[in-house]
């Protein structure tokens, strides 16, 4: 029995690791963060312990009762053999910290696999060692969140020292100038587009992809910024009050574009007013020799009173009296054109994009801006515009699905960024399908404003595949509320199924706008 009960609780911590790969990926979805994980958690029962594993530790506790142990290590030993992960959308990073908590918590099972294997010396003991091993198997991700704490001074203790190399190489890059850019959305593809423009005349760097947390920049100082780098341009993200305030504090931009404030993570921030307040720190922090570039279309943004004397800039297409004006825009097969001009007259030109979409246009005019702001030649920041990258999975025009024409929007979604892109669908010829699983992290008014998506889909789309019946049960509603036909709405499972739907069009002038891709969080 003893030998049997060894082979078995070892069996059962190899198991135990399995699920805490899963439970570790989640943990990393949620930034490391306990209290989010823990949201997770809650709304998420099924997926912390799985059917599969209630099956087990049900049989489990049956054959505790009749002393069947070699029946359990049958049954954990089918539970190894046919583990299978679920296909991820964003893969598990094995990073220095992953590797930390992983350490510690292959501290924390060899302590459970100690406390099981002194019951084997006790015949009388054996059922608590099991019990033991069940309520390891049910806490698992509390095994995780017991883990990530107990490393926490570790890691903050780690952080603070990049923070403070990532602070003197800052200092010591004097000829170096720094525009932040921030805002709800539109931030990745303002900075690409502003690093595009800006590398046709000066040597720039900007945070690679989304690295917009305090983290993000700090890495790429540490890693990238040289002394020969004129412009650093650093995306600025916030889950909560401060973080856009500790960025604009490690990195001293002397410029700052605002380029739209929405109603997004309402989960953290609760209210617009805190949000206008947190995206508003990039222009509080500003020197007093600062500029910062506003959207004057945005009513957040321009129902706001910032504290700063700064200079303000704005930038708009509707607002008349904006200091740089987009005017005349035209949408067509090859992109996009548009007219700018600024108060001054001292700009007053055309210009062309590969991108489509009114936002785009508002991201572009926010880096013309700017560049014009710099002293940047005309025809540079012209030749910049051309060449000018749609970012991946934002707005995005490739071929797939067979060669039809796809507008990636996946990265994110947004009410205001969702209806722009509905209203560049619309305006496409062909056989219009819109792909989405909905808009998160919207607080209260999320049913709200995903049902207002679906009313605008109904006039937008031909047809419509929504991911996750629960999910996109506003969206439902709205299309409707509209009285959209139900054979041109199908309701997919997954993204897969949902491919396997558009697969089945016969249609090659179908245009699919994906809209939004939520991650494995948000799975049903």
């Amino acid at each position: 029995m003893k030998v049997i009960f060894i082979i078995l609780s070892i069996v059962w911590v190899v198991y135990l690791l399995l699920r805490t790969k899963k439970a570790i990926h989640m943990l990393q979805l949620n930034s490391y963060f306990n209290n989010r994980l823990f949201h997770w958690m809650k709304g998420s029962p099924l997926k912390v312990v799985p059917v599969k594993d209630i099956i087990i530790i049900i049989l489990a506790l049956i054959c505790m009762l009749f002393d069947w142990y070699i029946v359990i290590l049958a049954i954990l030993a089918i539970g190894i053999l046919t583990h299978r992960e679920k296909p991820e959308k964003k893969k598990l990073v094995i990073t220095a910290r992953v590797k930390r908590l992983m350490a510690t918590i292959a501290i924390i099972y060899i302590v459970i696999l100690a406390v099981n294997l002194h019951f084997v010396w006790h015949e009388e003991t054996y059922r608590i060692g099991t019990l033991v091993m069940v309520l390891a198997t049910i806490f698992v991700y509390g095994i995780v969140l017991v883990a990530n704490l107990v490393n926490r001074p570790i890691e903050n203790g780690i952080k603070e020292r990049y923070y403070k190399d990532a602070r003197n190489r800052m200092n010591s890059a004097r000829q170096t100038t720094t525009v932040g850019i921030t805002g709800s959305f539109g931030k990745t593809s303002t900075k690409f587009a502003l690093d595009t423009i800006l590398s046709t005349h000066l040597n720039t760097l900007k945070t690679p992809n989304s690295y917009n947390t305090k983290i993000g920049v700090t890495i790429t100082i540490r890693n990238s910024l040289k002394p020969y780098h004129d412009v650093f341009i650093a995306e600025m993200g916030a889950k909560e009050p401060g973080n856009i305030q500790e960025i604009c504090e490690l990195v001293g931009h002397k410029y700052a574009i605002l380029t739209a404030i929405g109603e997004q993570h309402l989960e953290t921030f609760k209210t617009l007013d805190t949000i206008k307040k947190t995206k508003f720190e990039i222009v509080e922090t500003l020197p007093p020799d600062g500029v910062v570039f506003l959207n004057g279309d945005d009513e957040n943004i321009m129902s706001y009173t910032p504290q700063n004397n700064c200079r303000k800039v704005y930038f708009g297409i509707e607002n008349n009296d904006a200091d740089f004006i987009a005017t005349n825009i035209q949408f067509h097969h090859k992109g996009t054109t548009f007219h700018v001009k600024n108060k001054d007259g001292s700009l007053d030109a055309d210009f062309e994009t590969k991108l489509l979409g009114k936002h785009n246009v508002y991201n572009i005019l926010a880096a013309i801006s700017v560049a014009w702001e710099m002293e940047v030649p005309l025809n540079k920041i012209q030749q910049g515009v051309k060449k000018i990258q749609a970012v991946p999975h934002r707005m995005e025009i490739k071929k797939g699905f067979g060669n039809l024409t796809v507008i990636d929007d996946s990265f994110n979604s947004n009410p205001t960024g969702s209806k722009m892109a509905l209203e560049v669908l619309s305006s496409m010829e062909g056989f219009k399908v819109l792909v989405t699983p909905g808009m998160v992290e919207l607080g209260d008014k999320e049913y709200d404003y995903n049902k207002a998506f679906g009313t605008y889909a109904a006039d937008s789309a031909d047809y419509v595949i929504l991911v996750g019946e629960k999910q996109t049960k506003p969206i439902q509603d709205g299309l409707r509320e509209k009285g959209y036909p139900e054979d041109q709405l199908f309701i997919a499972k997954d993204l897969n199924h949902a491919i396997e739907q558009i697969k089945t069009f016969n249609r090659p002038d179908a245009i699919i706008l994906l809209e939004n891709d939520l991650p494995d969080t948000y799975n049903e």
